[in-house]
């Protein structure tokens, strides 16, 4: 196949987590820019924190964020967004303090925090943001345009049992996705790295068998099943290789440099 779109997970597949894009990394991606290929980014991430990262590759095509809950433009214009209801979001903050789990919110693409603790230190350092410590009730203040909301626990069976617990509480009308053994990521219904590939294909006018994803975790499983052909980084979980039909080498190891080169556009 010719690959037409290629899509890359952030954390864990083009670069390690809170760390900028290696020199590998960029060159290899806008060698395939050259060679006609687009190439963008589907990340959990908040906009504000992908956007660095999609300068850096030097790439000008709309990005998915927030698990393809926002696609919006390097330059800012918003193609498509999947905000939770207010009302739904106070009931999810309700729920996470009344079981003393810690939770953040993004609202206009700014992130809250009930405080300043170590979770949201650790979450800071890793997305090189900011945000704002604004208790219980500040967070649900902050209701607008809110993508996603965000629990932080200590392992990934009590992040299975958390995402286990949003399901049988709120049913279909959320859909809680482990992106990291210690992250639970609370978004819409629907929305998924999956849905947002789907989207952009069809606004560039380019058939999904041209499209091409590469991720490592459990979230970026979606998108790697929507995709055309998928790419399992050497350090992904199980599920994602099982699922996938090619491997390259680990994140610490520029696998996506290595993946541009033997699966978009071989070197001769």
């Amino acid at each position: 196949m010719s690959v037409k779109l290629f899509v890359t997970d952030l954390d864990g597949t083009l670069l390690p987590s809170g760390q900028q894009v290696s020199p590998a990394n960029i060159e290899a991606a806008q060698t395939a820019v050259k060679a006609g290929v687009t190439v963008t980014i589907a990340t959990g991430r908040m906009y504000k924190a992908a956007l660095p990262v999609a300068k850096a590759l030097g790439v000008d095509v709309p990005i998915i964020t927030y698990n393809g809950a926002l696609i919006k433009t390097v330059a800012g214009e918003v193609l498509y967004s999947s905000y939770l209801d207010p009302e739904l979001v106070c009931r999810v903050v309700d729920f996470c303090h009344d079981r003393g789990w810690y939770l953040q919110t993004y609202s206009k693409d700014e992130l809250y925090y009930a405080a300043y603790d170590e979770n949201a230190k650790a979450y800071e350092a890793s997305q090189n943001v900011k945000g704002h410590a604004v208790g219980w009730d500040g967070l649900k203040q902050h209701t607008e345009e809110v993508c996603k909301l965000l629990s932080v626990s200590g392992s990934a069976a009590e992040t299975d049992a958390r995402i286990a617990e949003l399901r049988a509480a709120f049913g279909d009308v959320i859909a809680p996705v482990r992106s990291n053994a210690n992250y639970a990521e609370i978004i819409n219904a629907g929305v998924s790295k999956a849905a947002g590939i789907r989207n952009l294909a069809k606004r560039l006018d380019i058939a999904i068998e041209d499209t091409m994803a590469i991720g490592d975790a459990d979230n970026d499983l979606p998108m790697l099943k929507a995709a055309g052909q998928a790419i399992a980084m050497g350090n992904a979980v199980p599920a994602v290789k099982a699922v996938c039909d090619h491997e390259t080498t680990d994140c610490e190891a520029d696998g996506f440099a290595e993946a541009i080169y033997r699966y978009v556009i071989p070197r001769k």
